[in-house]
């Protein structure tokens, strides 16, 4: 195997024995298989189009298959051969319908990964030790152009997958990632023909990002300040993980009247911060803290605990919560009970994990208290005036985006003390786990404001984009740059990337992002970056503190 296509990957080079995540090399190359199939499923896709031909059914594939192969996401190697098998009976329906539609599909001038067309498990795996990272090209600035254009489309699927859970979708957006993917494939393309691609990314990030908030916002609300219990009750619970705010709603729902509570884990976190949820006496607080803790935290929790999309770490063969995990979605652990897709129109049946958690204690408790969040832009810009004034007075000196994601490094402890040696008069910006370094700590507010401002998950880092928009408004600017905002983002896997991408089309330069650059970066591929955005690694907390507040 080979995959560096997260911060953690071996030796910030790449995973070449078994995946730092718990990625086993079948699974790895099965999910290269994957990749590879929706590449050639893209080739066609691109025909169609300039045939005026649409496909609902390739364009969903695309962002499910895609979804699945994400850090952490899916982790049954069975999962990806049955969606494989459907993915090719797929590309074969597609290319008989191009056909009969008089579509040019004359096979010398269609990569392979077109042509490519098997249902046997054998071949299926023979054919990943063909297509995987290192095989495709041989020219590492190529393949760092194709892999970060790739890891974007995958952050964007995850988005666009959620907001078509909530039954938004935009067409532009799957054009986008076919030719993406089969640009991927196309020997001819420039190094600066692809590195155009990848800010295009960037650009159709932003829209996949506000597609996502409105479809959150316009089904259950604005996100509004919120205080959210980390204690426990004296019920049996559900833990819910991940990040697909429809399955929260159906697992709401139905535990209703069933003495069952339900806790968000992890990023779901935000969950508390929708009007539409509080309506829920059942629905009872954060339990946890960020991903990498689930070792510890499920083995207290007692009850099941529901994974809605990535954030799986595969528990260890001796663990007591192994029999309380069930997935959902894109989502799959060997062992785990899948619970089935919804049907359209229709519900997703949690009948079994309400059950089970019927017959567990309650949880145990770890930490009491409350945490504050829910400072999405619209929360935010109801403080505009006060926030405003607070920066123009001089008490707020500067804003940090403290934005992305958590991770098990020793590292990442550098984010926990940054945000304890800002000055109090710094506020900090959030989205994602990354908060979790910091949003427990006292750090206080601003004349009323907290210091801590946390949009809620990764897929609201859009938020954080509106926000420092609206600022430039108000403070009448002609640059983003010349807003009192720092950047200092952590990063993990390929959301992370599509945010990064969507910041630099917005024309957001100087970031830091740690606690490593990306391993698919080659160093020409990372210099253009350094040279015309800014990018830069994080260094020591007193060395960054000092060149920020300078």
């Amino acid at each position: 195997m080979f995959c560096f296509q997260c911060q953690e990957t071996a030796k910030n080079t790449g995973c070449t024995k078994i995946g730092v995540c718990g990625k086993t090399p079948d699974v790895a190359g099965i999910q290269d298989a994957m990749i590879y199939l929706l590449k050639g499923l893209s080739v066609y896709a691109e025909i169609g189009r300039k045939k005026g031909i649409e496909n609902d059914e390739v364009n969903r594939f695309t962002l499910y298959g895609l979804f699945m192969t994400i850090t952490n996401a899916n982790f049954n190697k069975s999962h990806f051969f049955e969606k494989l098998k459907e993915g090719m009976k797929l590309k074969e329906s597609f290319k008989n319908e191009l056909k009969n539609a008089g579509a040019d599909l004359d096979e010398d001038h269609l990569h392979e990964a077109a042509k490519w067309h098997t249902l046997n498990e054998k071949d299926f795996e023979q054919k990943a030790t063909e297509v995987g990272v290192l095989q495709m090209t041989s020219n590492e600035d190529l393949r760092s152009l194709r892999e970060l254009l790739t890891y974007g489309v995958k952050g964007m699927a995850a988005y666009a997958e959620h907001a078509l859970n909530l039954e938004h979708e935009d067409k532009n957006i799957y054009a986008f990632m076919h030719k993406a993917l089969a640009a991927t494939l196309d020997d001819s393309l420039s190094e600066d023909e692809l590195t155009q691609m990848v800010l295009e990314c960037g650009q159709k990030g932003v829209e996949t990002m506000a597609l996502l908030d409105k479809a959150n916002t316009s089904t259950y609300g604005n996100p509004e300040l919120t205080k959210v219990n980390i204690g426990v009750k004296n019920n049996p619970g559900i833990l819910i993980s991940g990040h697909d705010l429809r399955d929260m709603e159906d697992l709401l729902e139905q535990t209703k009247g069933t003495g069952v509570d339900v806790y968000t884990h992890s990023e779901m976190l935000p969950a508390n911060y929708y009007p539409a949820f509080k309506k829920y006496d059942h629905f009872v607080g954060n339990y946890g803290n960020a991903w990498w803790k689930q070792k510890e935290e499920f083995e207290s929790f007692n009850g099941p605990i529901l994974f809605t999309t990535n954030c799986i770490v595969p528990p260890l063969k001796n663990a007591t919560y192994a029999d309380r995990i069930y997935t959902t979605g894109a989502a799959g652990l060997d062992g785990a009970i899948h619970i089935p897709n919804r049907e359209e129109g229709g519900k997703k049946d949690f009948s079994k994990i309400i059950e089970h958690a019927k017959k567990c204690e309650s949880p145990t408790q770890i930490e009491e208290g409350e945490i504050v969040g829910g400072f999405a832009h619209n929360q935010v810009l109801q403080l505009a005036d006060k926030v405003v004034d607070a920066v123009k007075s001089g008490a707020i000196r500067k804003f940090f985006v403290m934005a992305g994601c958590d991770g098990r490094m020793k590292s990442r402890d550098y984010y926990t003390e940054f945000a304890e040696n800002l000055p109090k008069d710094t506020v900090i910006l959030t989205a994602g786990c990354a908060k979790y370094r910091y949003n427990k700590l006292p750090l206080g507010d601003i004349g009323g404001i907290p210091r801590v401002l946390d949009a809620g998950q990764c897929n609201d880092s859009y938020s954080l984009a509106v926000i420092a928009l609206k600022l430039k408004e108000v403070f009448e600017l002609n640059d983003i740059n010349d807003l009192p905002i720092a950047y200092n983002i952590a990063w993990y896997e390929q959301k992370a990337v599509i945010v990064l991408l969507a910041l630099l089309s917005l024309g957001v330069k100087n970031i830091h992002l740690g606690p490593t650059l990306p391993a698919f970066l080659s160093p020409n591929v990372a210099k253009v970056l350094v040279d015309n955005f800014g990018i830069a690694p994080m260094g020591t907390v007193d060395e960054d503190l000092k060149l920020f507040l300078s």
